[in-house]
């Protein structure tokens, strides 16, 4: 296969400003003319929404815990096509996957997958000389990761930034660019991190180019670009996530998928929208903030994640459509959701009445919930089948208390080895906190939609 330029933007901790950097790289090099394709290492579904809004194109995940790492590559092929250039952001720290294995699903994991070179992003506060050290201990730590430069971010002076130079200078690290501390681009947080995108709306698209106007004054983008036409080339691949293999096998629906989006819904994977296609489903979006009616010849209802929580009095206000998704899911509808489309379907959440379609009442709670998850299918399922596994990922700060004698959606075991029933399989509908790569499933994908025609 051909080998798209790339790079990876990592740093040596979380909250080094991989996301300001990214997303402002993407956007500058855009501004000059260049079609980028943004990449986000982990489940991370936030980040993306940023890497969207610079590059006028989807953001997409490379996870291996996920995925697996055979898709990594089918992944990133399928996402870079068109583009000019990649640009891969990485998860916490450039060695920091998931606990207890080893880096596996790690920034330095998916680039040596993708034998991409690592731009290291450096938090330049309380930094001087000692960053030498740093750099030379991660330049060394892993010889299959290609460290091949610096950005220096948050920059207090020109002194500050020629002693950070001279620093970089005597491990033979080159300096792409140098960022001064600026408010402007600073993004909202709340209890999960950073406000989506879509949620966030104008200021998000100013932040937006903020970055890129501070990107495009203090990095060397013609550098970057050489950088990253340096990258080794990619091995041949399997077709994405068997989109072939499904394809082959699809069912011509006449009825839509209907996926909620809007500002409650913001969490979810470009690709699980491809797949649904190649399966023969036609999607529609809807609003569940401002539609009071699901789309026309609606065959089956998908809630992704996001954060209802935060817009509960507008989702429980809007009662035609909290209605008709009850009906729709009573009378034998295929509904599948996940984490804030599974509290959209309970009875209430805080005190205010969602769908009803769930015994269970959900509650925001003091902690938050993370983590990835080796689940096992507790039921068969319009998607699942009992026994079947795979690893998923937890991320709320929501609990749900269901009633007694729930069939649960999954089991798992958690840290201390202790069994866990999450989630609902009740007759047609699949709803869970679990978030799935829906890449890793394309079976899940066709039985979904050949459940929503009423052949699955």
């Amino acid at each position: 296969m051909s080998s798209p330029p790339r790079l990876v933007i990592a740093a040596p901790a979380s909250g080094a400003g991989k996301t300001t950097v990214a997303t402002g790289l993407i956007a500058a090099l855009r501004a000059k003319g260049s079609a980028v394709a943004p990449f986000k290492v982990g489940p991370d579904y936030i980040d993306p929404g940023y890497h969207t809004l610079a590059a006028g194109r989807p953001g997409r995940n490379l996870d291996p815990v996920l995925v697996g790492e055979e898709l990594i590559v089918p992944l990133f092929a399928n996402g870079v096509r068109d583009a000019d250039l990649a640009v891969i952001e990485g998860v916490m720290g450039l060695f920091d996957g998931r606990v207890g294995a080893a880096g596996f699903g790690s920034t330095a994991h998916v680039a040596a997958l993708l034998d991409a070179p690592v731009l290291l992003v450096v938090d330049a506060r309380g930094q001087a000389r000692s960053l030498a050290a740093l750099l030379s201990g991660f330049r060394a730590y892993d010889p299959a990761v290609r460290l091949a430069g610096v950005l220096l971010n948050q920059v207090g002076s020109d002194r500050h930034e020629q002693v950070l130079r001279d620093a970089c200078e005597e491990v033979g690290l080159p300096v792409f660019g140098a960022l001064r501390r600026a408010a402007e681009v600073a993004l909202p947080s709340r209890h999960l991190g950073l406000v989506p995108a879509a949620e966030h709306g104008a200021p998000a698209v100013h932040a937006v180019e903020a970055m890129a106007e501070l990107v495009t004054r203090s990095v060397d983008l013609d550098a970057i670009g050489r950088l990253a036409a340096s990258a080794g080339p990619l091995k041949a691949h399997i077709p994405f996530c068997n989109v072939t293999a499904i394809g082959e096998e699809a069912v011509t629906l006449q009825k839509a998928i209907s996926i909620a989006g809007g500002r409650a819904f913001t969490f979810g994977y470009a690709e699980h929208t491809e797949l649904l296609r190649a399966a023969g489903a036609e999607v529609a979006v809807f609003d569940p903030l401002t539609d009071t009616a699901l789309p026309e010849g609606t065959g089956a209802v998908l809630l992704p994640g996001g954060f209802p929580e935060q817009h509960g009095a507008a989702l429980s206000a809007n009662v035609p459509l909290r209605k008709e998704i009850a009906n729709f899911a009573q009378s034998g509808g295929v509904v599948a959701a996940e984490c804030g489309g599974l509290l959209y379907l309970a009875e209430e959440v805080d005190g205010l009445p969602m769908c009803g379609v769930l015994p269970a009442v959900g509650a925001m709670g003091p902690r938050l919930t993370l983590g990835y998850r080796d689940a096992v299918a507790a039921a068969d399922s319009v998607c699942y089948r009992t026994g079947e596994r795979l690893t998923g990922h937890e991320f709320h700060r929501t609990r749900l208390t269901p009633a007694l004698g729930a069939t649960p959606a999954w089991h798992w075991r958690d840290a201390d080895g202790q069994s866990v029933a999450e989630g609902f399989s009740l007759d047609r509908v699949h709803a869970s906190y679990l978030h799935t790569h829906p890449a890793a499933h394309p079976r899940a994908v066709l039985r979904l939609v050949r459940a929503a025609k009423g052949t699955g």
